[in-house]
């Protein structure tokens, strides 16, 4: 069995994926910023990016968890529970 993933590896992983979905380099999205603030967001990269983290992690979140979101801290919280929760 694999070591689940610390917090700060999920936020890297999920600054990487958010990143490359938005078109924007990592190094502009820090774990506060407001997802909604980074230049050329919008609804369907927002849920693409959700796609891509749910495929990378094998879990699948909830829609009032990814609509909840803001920052991508937000998103790494609720990846963690729920890796914690599969154990």
């Amino acid at each position: 069995m694999s070591q689940a993933p610390t917090k700060s590896d999920i936020i890297s992983t999920v600054t990487d994926l958010v990143a490359a979905e938005f078109g924007r380099p990592a190094a502009e999205l820090t774990p506060d910023r407001d997802l909604t603030s980074v230049e050329g967001a919008d609804s369907v990269k927002v849920l693409r990016s959700v796609a891509r983290i749910e495929r990378a992690y094998d879990i699948e979140l909830e829609d009032d968890q990814v609509f909840g979101f803001k920052t991508i801290d937000d998103v790494a919280d609720a990846v963690a529970a729920l890796i914690a929760e599969r154990g």
